[in-house]
């Protein structure tokens, strides 16, 4: 049976491009100019995509499909998840407990700092967006509580996810490109870790204070299932909950020992117990055995019954519907792109620029970030796209780690309406698409800059 990965694209690389510039100018039209809903924007305008970058008419459909449902199937049940045990905390009084207990003990000026940093070591083994819905209720209650709006406790939050999913094993975007690039992991994670705190404090908590002060944003209820309400009156320990936010983390490290225990020989992966335990370790099924746990220390143990605790659960569902489905959509626009050859064109046309190694990876990874939206589609094609000219220039260990993090800094440049995690960030925070341009997209690129920056003194130290 004939799949679209027996048809080849015609169309070169300049005209690809040109497409998908046309494409991003009329979905931005539509939703700014028209008042298009973002969903039926992008669904239309991925349509229209797919036709005029020449995908044959009977995979048209299915690529749309595709794209979305590999999006859903890595958002939906960690947002939906994630949303439930936000739920749980804020109704039970949880997340007032722990904001009071950060406020008390960082004052109210370093919240946001408190934040980021509380951020940065959950972002360690847990991916962006679960780690963001599962810290959103306490943010959210930290900004009703000083004001100020929410983004000055949002942006350095939402950044410090952000960072360490793009610089930090044991996430898939440096663990793969370390792969390709035979870099040593262990290397890429000590240096990672040393960039990604610099370039957290200045591009997710400095500019998250400044774009703070200038957009002063209500704090949404969406996790909260409605209007802000009284908590309880004997509300959990801070200890209690951060004791179930560690859980999930608890467990996802679990698979990643296992991981890098079998990666190293000292067990046998193909073990029935060790994969059994992987199992528990995946991030969804994290997140199902926390809201297990959490409903019920927050909800049974505490006197709600099993219909008041089923009632909790389903109304924080509603209100995160939207986010999925236009987050799912995103992920279909970019995956049309990515269908329609764009980055294959483009990683062509790439292949040999003339510039400094280290430079070039960073320009390849951002310009493949831009025209398909997927930071470890960008992240991975670039370094194979370097790869021969790594292994050909006698660069040193500490180098090839510098390249590695250039190529990652490359890959989360300028997020735009090709890139789910734009629409996560926007829709959550209840920002219309040109403020999140304003904010989002900037953080974004201020990250990539100043790792690429960093990254390059590196390589000239190596």
């Amino acid at each position: 049976m004939e799949t679209i990965d027996d048809w080849t694209q015609t169309l070169g690389a300049g005209a690809l491009l040109g497409i998908a510039a046309v494409a991003i100018a009329v979905l931005l039209l539509l939703i700014i100019r028209f008042k298009v809903h973002a969903f039926i924007a992008l669904v239309l305008v991925s349509l229209l995509t797919a036709f005029a970058t020449g995908i044959p008419s009977q995979f048209v459909i299915p690529t749309l499909t595709t794209g979305f449902g590999s999006t859903l199937a890595s958002v939906a049940l960690l947002v939906g998840l994630g949303a439930m045990l936000g739920r749980l905390v804020e109704v039970s009084g949880g997340a007032q407990a722990l904001a009071d207990s950060l406020i008390n003990r960082f004052g109210e000026q370093r919240a946001p700092l408190a934040l980021g940093i509380t951020s940065l070591i959950f972002g360690f083994p847990i991916f962006f967006d679960a780690g963001l819905v599962v810290l959103l209720p306490i943010v959210f209650t930290v900004a009703r509580r000083l004001g100020g709006g929410v983004l000055r406790y949002a942006l350095p939050t939402a950044g410090a996810f952000s960072v360490m999913h793009i610089l930090v094993p044991p996430h898939p975007g440096p663990v793969a490109a370390s792969g390709l690039l035979d870099a040593n992991v262990g290397l890429v994670l000590l240096v990672g870790l040393v960039i990604a705190l610099p370039t957290w404090y200045l591009s997710s908590y400095l500019f998250g204070l400044w774009a703070g002060r200038r957009i002063v944003l209500g704090v949404p209820n969406i996790l909260s299932g409605g209007e802000e309400r009284e908590p309880d009156a004997n509300p959990p320990s801070p200890g209690l909950v951060i004791g179930l936010l560690l859980l999930p983390l608890v467990l996802i490290f679990l698979e990643t020992g296992l991981n890098t225990l079998t990666s190293a020989g000292v067990l046998d992966g193909s073990a029935g117990w060790v994969n059994l335990l992987r199992v528990f370790g995946a991030t969804p099924v994290a997140l199902l055995i926390t809201v297990l746990v959490a409903s019920y220390v927050l909800g049974t143990r505490r006197g709600r019954g099993g219909e008041v605790v089923q009632g909790l659960l389903d109304s924080a569902l509603g209100p995160v519907c939207a986010i999925i489905l236009i987050t799912g959509a995103g992920g279909m626009f970019g995956g049309v792109l990515r269908a329609s050859g764009i980055g294959d064109a483009l990683a062509d046309a790439l292949g040999d620029i003339g510039l400094p190694i280290v430079v070039a990876a960073f320009v390849i990874s951002t310009l493949l970030r831009v025209a398909q939206g997927s930071a470890t589609v960008a992240l991975t094609t670039a370094a194979a796209l370097v790869q021969p000219a790594v292994a050909a220039g006698g660069y040193t260990e500490l180098q090839v780690v510098a390249i590695v993090l250039a190529l990652a800094a490359g890959s989360v440049m300028l997020s735009h309406v090709n890139d789910s995690g734009f629409w996560l960030v926007g829709r959550f925070l209840e920002m219309d698409v040109k403020t999140t341009l304003k904010t989002w997209t900037v953080l974004e690129t201020l990250l990539g800059l100043i790792a690429f920056a960093l990254a390059a003194v590196v390589f000239a130290l190596g």
